[in-house]
């Protein structure tokens, strides 16, 4: 019996359809990043077009649909982009059959990634205009993305001085072989200047690298100092009112000196060595994300370089009292963000904490599971209230939801959408590449929800 094979002549003849518009299904996500694209007030870039002479730009609708869509199918790079918009038919639909450089779109990402803030906070509010996102509880927590850099780039000040001192009397070497070499007719093969110059310019390159250790350690300094004199300011107080000495060993002072294990990357200086959740060390930004319960949609975001999330419930809570339509009722934290002063934060911002305060053991005992929550004392303090909430059987429920809101959108950004490192270099470049990706998850996830 003769095989029937579908037929695979690839010089027939036939013909396109006659508008790019049929090129695409209906509901396709590229059609849909285009529509919501086209629906943002771009007054804050369009203003910075001039239109005095020189060649025609594209328009940034083009170039920010391209950077959406290549964000949100995992298509990072500039050269991957333009090479798309040959190769495939969605991003050719995007660009209308145009083919905008890599240089262009690279050039159009860093000059207008600040006003993408703007953008992110505007797609929120068109989908709450639409009644996909009704803001109620959300849950923050921060993930580890590795920096544009190697942790082999990394100079810590004690191996930078060593290495310093060693050049340096390489140099001397070099510079007494030099003399010998003008008396002598003898010629070992070395270039003497070429090698004076190489270790001169590392040494150039160790000391601004020391400079900026030592910079950053005087800034560290004053913020640890702060902390210390308000630690040592409460305790006096308390000894003051309760005529008792605080229990507990006193909190040491702060030290001025450079730490010799204080580093810098000599390739993104600005990231930094973290401890990722998969053990050991990379180097990186600690991007944060608030994800609300019901849509499952980003409702805040920000970058750091702290490696520990304590300090990172501040700025979130300043950013939805700045943005008060997105501001939530309720938000969760894990046991890292937990400190009374966070505590009462989110009191004084009117937003209901439920921020564990130790780690939660695996398996726990039935009687443990369902006790029930201690009452509560007579006028309790803010951590006290919130500890009680947390007891009760209505807030083991809602802090339940954390797990189930905020990890699985890391998920699947990393390993659906692809994105485990960042592309750009610096803080401020980090900043902005996390807010295009958390944009391009948003749109992902609206397009989801309106299928």
């Amino acid at each position: 019996m003769a095989n029937h094979f579908i037929s695979s002549n690839r010089k027939q003849a036939y013909l396109l359809p006659p508008s790019i518009d049929e090129w695409l299904s209906k509901d396709h996500l590229a059609r849909f990043i285009v529509d919501v694209t086209e629906q943002l007030d771009l007054s804050s870039i369009l203003k910075h077009y001039t239109g005095t002479g020189g060649s025609s730009a594209y328009h940034p609708q083009v170039l920010l649909s391209l950077l959406f869509y290549g964000y949100a199918t995992g298509t990072f790079s500039s050269r991957k982009i333009e090479r798309a918009t040959y190769d495939s038919v969605a991003f050719r639909y995007i660009a209308a059959n145009t083919h905008p450089d890599h240089d262009t779109i690279a050039t159009f990402r860093k000059r207008f990634l600040p006003q993408l803030e703007e953008l992110f906070v505007q797609i929120l509010l068109i989908a709450q205009g639409t009644g996909f996102l009704k803001v109620g509880k959300v849950s923050l927590d921060g993930t580890k993305v590795k920096a544009n850099a190697s942790k082999h780039k990394a100079l810590s000040y004690a191996h930078a001085c060593k290495l310093q001192e060693q050049l340096e009397t390489e140099v001397k070497v070099l510079m007494q072989k030099a003399n010998e070499a003008d008396n002598s007719d003898e010629n070992d093969g070395m270039d003497i200047p070429e090698e004076i110059s190489r270790r001169e310019d590392r040494i150039t390159v160790i000391k601004e690298a020391k400079e900026k250790i030592e910079q950053r350690s005087k800034e560290r300094y004053v913020k640890e100092k702060k902390l210390y004199d308000e630690k040592m300011n409460k305790r006096k107080a308390k000894e003051k009112l309760t005529g008792k000495k605080t229990k507990g060993k006193t909190p040491k002072p702060p030290a001025k000196e450079v730490k010799d294990k204080d580093q810098i990357n000599l390739t993104d200086e600005e990231s930094r060595i973290m401890k990722t959740s998969g053990g050991g060390f990379e180097q990186c930004y600690n991007a944060q994300a608030s994800v609300e319960h019901d849509s499952r949609l980003i409702v805040h975001q920000h970058v750091t370089q702290n490696g520990n999330d304590k300090q990172e419930a501040t700025p979130a809570l300043q950013w939805f009292t700045t943005h008060p339509l997105l501001k939530p009722s309720s938000i969760l934290m894990d046991a890292g963000y937990f400190s009374e002063g966070n505590v009462k934060l989110c009191e004084e911002n009117n937003i209901t904490p439920y921020i564990s305060f130790g780690k939660e053991k695996h398996n726990q005992p039935l009687e443990e599971r369902f006790k029930e929550a201690d009452p509560l004392p007579d006028k309790p303090t803010p951590v006290e209230k919130m500890k009680h909430r947390l007891q009760t059987k209505e807030g083991k429920v809602i802090y339940g939801e954390r797990k189930s809101t905020v990890e699985p959108v890391f998920g699947v950004m990393k390993h659906v959408m692809g994105f485990r490192q960042f592309m750009l270099r610096g803080f401020e470049q980090a900043k902005g590449e996390w807010n295009l990706m958390c944009i391009a998850y948003n749109l992902k996830r609206l397009h989801i929800m309106r299928g």
